[in-house]
């Protein structure tokens, strides 16, 4: 895949200890879902909390992200293209698309040396979770 922010191999809390680092609201990462074979999830932050949102593809080849009930699908040919659309504010997100969290720059960051942070944001943000940890894309 040519998207930069893209991670096959990251575990759901790899990708999360790697978007709290980079700390800025509107940081995201592209991986894969753990949970739902041939899924993506497109992960945001904002404030302390990752907001994660699915992404699948249709039939027809089309990507989109599960929405929240009665809000229409937005189709796009391509992953880059549906990045590039939710890079502008007010597209039902709970942030705008801003800085991407490339995998060159993650392979810098040791996740190894993370184990050791003693920190209540690394220990207790982020728990087991289930379906109810996803966000759907709400109305613009």
């Amino acid at each position: 895949m040519d998207l930069a922010c893209y991670h096959s191999n990251l575990t759901k809390k790899e990708g999360e200890n790697l978007l709290v680092l980079e700390g800025k609201n509107g940081s995201y990462l592209l991986r894969d879902s753990e949970s739902v074979a041939g899924a993506f999830c497109l992960c945001i932050l904002f404030g302390r909390l990752i907001y994660t949102y699915r992404i699948f593809q249709d039939k027809n080849g089309l990507y989109k992200i599960q929405t929240a009930d009665g809000v229409k699908q937005k189709k796009f040919q391509k992953l880059k293209d549906l990045i590039a659309n939710y890079e502008k504010p007010s597209q039902g997100l709970i942030h705008h698309l801003v800085y991407p969290v490339n995998k060159e720059t993650s392979l810098q960051i040791s996740l190894n040396s993370m184990s050791g942070i003693n920190s209540p944001l690394y220990n207790d943000t982020y728990a087991e979770v289930d379906d109810r940890d996803y966000v759907d894309v709400l109305p613009s």
